[in-house]
């Protein structure tokens, strides 16, 4: 942990910030106020600034002792967005907009790059440049695609790119990576089952589309257990049924809602077209019809093998070797996903703890990602900013081969 010592930035400032950030959280492409924070405190620092890429999207641009003649860079991205929830915690930075609150983290993501920034403001020890992406719109607009659409890595050259996300539940002071997938993709579908309404207590002379949905969902297990492979990842939940409005009519239509979950593309082909198969088909079998949406969000994420394991020897170096642990896959999703498939990376988890670090006032749950009582463990701001400033500097003070 001696490297966090050597870090030139201020802890209290950048805790502000943090918890200011989390006073005013902005949903997906709305994070106006806190990039303008972020753009002001890079350029405070002496640090260009690029703006409005994947709509509020902001770039600090720092430039090795070389000035970036080498041509070398690497990216290390934040996001920034809230989530649609309500706080439940009353401590003197809670939310101060109703519906909107920072339950991921993010307000913690970016206060660590920023602390990052403010040290490299001071020490630029490489040769090359580092890429400082603060990204908007992570929870669900898919703001790492709109900024590639922008431009992101013809306008900002880098040879890798790395992200970061804090995971609660594990000891502060450890670190989690792994090469191959780490999270999964997400997507949703709609189905709609058409039948032919009528009065309930003559079913023969309609079509009724409820059993026909019960058909569907209980077939659609069987592409996870006997259509892949055993060892492949795959879920398929069916988490919304609509159908009628009085206990004696049958419906004319029964609607199926839900998301699939793969860690990768050949499965998630494969599940798409058998439950469009197991669908089409079984409404066919009852005489109904059959509309179906399939809606691919974020695909899954993948850490390269080779910036997976330079990423655990920086870590190592910070916390030991028996502090990195393996990084367990999960079913969520993340969009820096579509970085990784652009550029090679790695996205790790930094252990955000129990949850006793929280102020008094916070509320009754879980201090759990997506959890109205959660809360960023400010202990993570200098062990974060260590390695970002460890991983860029090595990264560009390392040789690469063809």
């Amino acid at each position: 942990m001696q490297l966090t010592d050597a870090l030139a930035f201020d802890l209290p400032e950048i805790a502000a910030l943090r918890r200011d950030i989390h006073a005013h959280p902005e949903l997906c492409f709305e994070e106006l106020r806190t990039a303008d924070m972020v753009a002001g405190k890079l350029t405070g620092w002496g640090i260009p600034v690029h703006r409005g890429m994947g709509t509020t999207g902001v770039v600090g641009i720092v430039h090795g002792r070389d000035g970036g003649a080498c041509g070398r860079g690497v990216g290390l991205r934040a996001d920034m967005d809230a989530l649609p929830m309500q706080e439940s915690n009353t401590f003197a930075h809670t939310s101060r907009h109703a519906g909107k609150m920072h339950a991921c983290g993010h307000d913690g993501h970016t206060a660590m790059l920023l602390a990052a920034a403010q040290h490299f403001s001071k020490h630029r020890d490489f040769d090359g440049t580092v890429y400082l992406i603060f990204q908007p719109a992570e929870e669900g607009g898919g703001g790492a695609r709109e900024m590639i659409k922008d431009g992101l890595f013809e306008q900002f050259p880098m040879e890798a790119v790395f992200g970061m996300h804090n995971w609660p539940g594990g000891k502060v002071g450890t670190f989690a990576v792994s090469a191959g997938p780490v999270m999964a993709s997400s997507n949703e579908f709609k189905i709609v089952i058409r039948g032919k309404g009528g009065h309930a207590g003559m079913p023969h002379t309609g079509i009724d589309p409820v059993p026909v949905a019960c058909q569907m969902v209980l077939a659609f297990q069987t592409i996870v257990s006997r259509n892949k492979k055993p060892v492949d990842a795959g879920v398929i939940s069916v988490t919304m049924v609509h159908a009628g409005e009085a206990t004696n009519v049958v419906p004319d239509f029964c609607e199926l809602q839900g998301t699939v979950r793969t860690f990768s593309i050949e499965v998630l082909d494969l599940i798409e077209r058998r439950m469009r198969a197991i669908a089409e088909h079984t409404c066919a079998a009852f005489e109904a019809s059959c509309e179906f949406e399939f809606s691919r969000n974020y695909p899954p994420t993948i850490n390269s093998a080779a910036e997976a394991d330079f990423a655990r020897q920086v870590m190592a170096g910070i916390v030991g070797a028996d502090q990195v642990m393996p990084q367990e896959p999960t079913m969520g999703a993340e969009d820096f996903s579509y970085m990784l498939q652009a550029r090679p990376g790695a996205y790790c988890f930094i252990a955000n703890g129990e949850g006793g670090h929280r102020d008094m006032g916070h509320g009754g749950g879980p201090c759990t990602l997506h959890n109205p009582s959660y809360d960023f463990n400010d202990e993570l701001i200098p062990l974060g900013a260590a390695y970002w400033v460890q991983l860029a500097s090595r990264w560009l003070n390392t040789a690469r081969t063809a």
